[in-house]
């Protein structure tokens, strides 16, 4: 029988997390114990073994290649369906540095053996070691804990969640990358992406300023020339039908995507040309309202 995490007492991230899971049901975090086993069995796999990129690695996408068949009816070629997987991890890892960091200015540090994932439920599911590092500013009641790092300013923080997100992707990028025929910037572009998108979309949740306030501050984390990331948060404005703003940005990497359908691409893809963007977020826009 598979093992499920068990709740310990809060961190400097669990207020954060259970934000994160308040407003998006579809993603649950769990902090253990610093001596509490890792669940095992069922879907859940650890990020250690992700980057190592042997058997755990083949299991997880094979989900990956299954759901493309069930969904859309054709199979995926094998190197979109590690695209598929990588950014189906990706995206959830990395809210784990950026909600702690856009809710309460606390970057924690999570190395790929403090981290497990299971996506094969109704939701995903995240368990991690609570972090032994984290970096806050000044001031902040958290900088008392133990394993706690005063930084000394904004931008010191943003190097930190740069240094963070990299810390923990850099394994996971040898791993699914061989197998993605990406290297490098295309790897880094698709990090990129996750970075902005996961913490944008989370903030759109989150409701009020909150948008607007997460482009603003992921335009100052990633403006661009902030290796190995690639390019800025690439955000920009085009006006709908009634002379509204619509927001959107344009993507640093590709999700292959349009190799199982054709004729759909993503909102924010550089092959989505302006008029159809204008189109689909003024749709998105009026069933939201």
């Amino acid at each position: 029988m598979p093992t499920a995490p068990s709740t310990t007492a809060p961190s400097a991230t669990a207020e954060a997390y259970a934000r994160l899971t308040e407003v998006y049901p579809g993603l649950t975090v769990t902090e253990l114990g610093l001596v509490e086993p890792f669940p095992r069995g069922g879907g859940w796999v650890a990020a250690v073994e992700l980057a190592e990129g042997g058997a755990a690695l083949e299991a997880f996408l094979a989900w990956d290649d299954a759901q493309v068949v069930r969904d859309y009816g054709r199979p995926a070629r094998p190197d979109v369906v590690a695209s598929f997987g990588l950014h189906r991890y990706a995206w959830p890892a990395c809210l784990l540095i950026t909600v702690p960091w856009f809710l309460h200015r606390r970057v924690p540090r999570f190395p790929v053996t403090h981290v497990s994932y299971d996506r094969t439920g109704d939701g995903m599911r995240m368990a991690v070691r609570p972090p032994s590092s984290f970096a806050c500013l000044p001031g902040d009641p958290a900088s008392l804990l133990p394993g706690a790092r005063v930084v000394p300013d904004e931008e010191a923080l943003r190097a930190e969640v740069r240094a963070a997100v990299a810390e923990h992707h850099e394994p996971l990028l040898a791993g699914f990358g061989p197998r993605a025929r990406r290297r490098g910037r295309a790897l880094w572009g698709m990090v990129t992406d996750e970075i902005v998108e996961g913490l944008w979309y989370i903030a759109d949740l989150l409701g009020g300023d909150e948008p607007e306030r997460a482009r603003r501050e992921l335009e100052l984390l990633l403006p661009g020339a902030t290796q190995p990331y690639v390019g800025s948060a690439a955000f920009r404005e085009l006006t709908g039908p009634d002379g509204e703003a619509l927001p959107t940005r344009d993507r640093a990497s590709c999700c292959m995507f349009y190799t199982v359908r054709p004729e759909d691409t993503c909102v924010t893809c550089p092959r989505t040309c302006d008029a159809d963007r204008v189109t689909r977020l003024t749709a998105a826009a009026s069933a939201s309202s």
